[in-house]
């Protein structure tokens, strides 16, 4: 591992606060008594009184006996004021004069206690009396500083950086932790909208020998003991129906499901859903329903009904509009796809200048039609119903037309938040529906639906008429919290493989003579190499400088004084 110029400086001070006899990572508990948020927002209350603190040096001002630093933690940021009289008391100045202004730096962890006090300009800050040393940081952690006008410099905004080292974006941009901190109170949101209904929260199998509930394609791995293969979950419905036959009345899960399937700035391969069961309800009472829950949801995590999302103000406020699938596609492109045959959806998307192909059944050929033509108009609310049965093999037929379904979707800013049925329980018209998904499984769909026969075998024991539902949350925290990017409300989202850049390295001539110098012995003390160089004290200086910053050389401080060594090979 090679490490940069700031590394092997920390790394020495760390051997440096060893040599003191101070612990750079003590396993002891530091006792706190407040955080940071804790003292700005009761200073009348503490000014003069002592607190502890404990947190992260965000920033430093070295001046002389006493400086400034900025503490950071779970909470905020404040001034601390430390002054080498206050933390050391005796004649031993170690503490300020060797340990703050030398040995720590920013990024590392420490504890403060001190007295709460008021600078002449207005700030508060802590007069710190005693200092611990709680975590030495070994790496440099980015800088970001904001000049007057608030504006950021130096920011540290690289998307896959951020997303790479979260732990780092999570230090220096505030506002990404607000987004989780966000996210929280939307699930927990949630979950008081049906603890207080009664409905049972629960939990079931990720590792699945049957990926059912969607029509997905799904990872798939090996059971060793049982010598089987398993699969993660696609969804999580067909366990929770079981359920509902097992005799509760409403259940929901907020689940981890896994589709093995493209990644853009909306899917993630791992992604999460909230599935809702509810016995003795169809798809009109959980429209009505889902228009409560949402619009308490938005009010609870920003306060009103009404959230930008982009360009759009985007209003969770019920009632919400309702358009039959059918009706949206004959508005929106012209043509009354009502009764068509897959041969005829197929000329009409190609006219449409879809790209479509033989193994798609008419489910797909309308979900494309709808996906590409109609999705995007629909910005506020909008329940897309009524879709054709061969869309929705895991919902009731419709009560009044046989070629549909009482299914719905949710649309928002023109992307679908939520889908929902009235469901299926005629056991004999489940297998039947089962068995055209296989049919297009045999045609080529690698999405088509397993046949579960052991949820057959549960519908045929009975379950009540029941609707459920499933909302994407991370879709869902992505239009509470105004994010574009799926990426930027998963805490890890999924990244390719992280790839060594190796650059290309131009030097020049004094640099190119002394590597080649290194390269012919293992290593050279410092001053015989400059001497060899034969250069000026200026461009030995340059030329030593140029080659450690393209890690091509390296400088070591050993018991027998400065050493450098070639990185690269010879």
């Amino acid at each position: 591992m090679q490490l940069s110029e700031q590394e092997i400086v920390r790394r020495e001070s760390l051997q440096k606060l060893r040599d003191l006899g101070i612990n750079p990572y003590p396993a002891a508990q530091f006792h706190t008594t407040s955080k940071v948020s804790e003292v700005l927002n009761n200073f009348d209350a503490l000014e003069g009184k002592e607190v502890v603190l404990a947190g992260r040096i965000m920033s430093r001002r070295i001046m002389g006996k006493a400086s400034f630093a900025e503490l950071k933690d779970a909470s905020a940021r404040m001034q601390i004021y430390i002054n080498r009289d206050e933390i050391c008391s005796g004649e031993d100045k170690t503490m300020y004069n060797e340990v703050f202004k030398k040995l720590l730096d920013i990024g590392d962890i420490i504890g403060v206690k001190g007295l709460v006090f008021k600078t002449k300009v207005g700030e508060i800050s802590i007069l710190v009396k005693e200092l611990t040393v709680l975590s030495k940081a070994l790496k440099p952690m980015p800088i970001v500083k904001v000049d007057a006008d608030g504006n950021s410099h130096d920011a540290f905004s690289d998307a896959e950086m951020r997303y790479r080292q979260r732990y780092v974006d999570l230090m220096v941009n505030d506002h990404v932790k607000d987004t989780f901190i966000k996210r929280t109170k939307i699930t927990n949101s949630m979950r008081q909208f049906f603890n207080d209904r009664g409905y049972l929260e629960v939990e079931t199998p990720i590792l699945q020998p049957i990926p059912g509930g969607a029509a997905a394609r799904p990872f798939i791995t090996h059971h060793n003991a049982l010598n089987m293969p398993l699969y993660l979950r696609i969804a999580n419905e067909l366990y929770l129906k079981r359920l509902i036959v097992g005799g509760f009345d409403a259940v929901y899960e907020f689940a981890k499901d896994f589709r093995n399937e493209g990644m853009d700035r909306t899917h993630n391969p791992e992604f999460t859903v909230m599935e809702l069961y509810v016995a003795y309800k169809d798809y009109h009472w959980m429209m009505k329903m889902t228009e409560e829950l949402l619009e308490k949801v938005a009010v609870d995590a920003n306060g009103s009904s009404e959230v930008k999302v982009g360009k759009n103000l985007i209003s969770f406020k019920a009632p919400y509009a309702r358009v039959p699938i059918l009706e949206a596609i004959k508005i929106h492109t012209g043509h009354d796809v009502a009764g068509m045959t897959d041969v005829e959806l197929r000329v009409v998307c190609k006219k449409l200048g879809l790209d479509v192909d033989e193994t798609m059944g008419k489910g797909k050929l309308i979900d494309e039609l709808f996906g590409e033509k109609c999705e995007h108009h629909y910005v506020q609310p909008t329940f897309i119903t009524d879709y054709p049965k061969e869309m929705s093999p895991l919902c009731k037929e419709h009560r009044d037309n046989p070629e549909l379904t009482e299914r719905f979707e949710l649309l928002v800013n023109g992307k679908e938040l939520a889908n929902a049925y009235s469901e299926l329980n005629d056991p004999i018209d489940q297998l039947e529906r089962f068995q055209d998904q296989l049919n297009l499984s045999e045609k080529g769909d690698d999405e088509a639906m397993f046949i579960d026969m052991d949820f057959v075998r549960a519908l045929e024991y009975g379950m009540p008429p029941t609707s459920g539902i499933g909302i994407g949350i991370d879709r869902l925290v992505m239009f509470l919290t105004d994010n574009a990017s799926i990426q930027e409300v998963l805490f890890f989202p999924q990244m390719k493989p992280e790839q060594q850049v190796t650059q290309k390295v131009e030097l020049n001539d004094d640099e190119k003579a002394v590597l080649k110098m290194l390269q012919k012995v293992e290593k050279i003390e410092l001053g015989e190499l400059k001497t060899q160089s034969g250069l000026s004290n200026k461009k030995w200086d340059k030329t030593i400088k140029g080659l450690t910053k393209n890690k091509l050389a390296s400088v070591n401080k050993t018991d027998d004084g400065l050493f450098v060594e070639a990185i690269v090979p010879a």
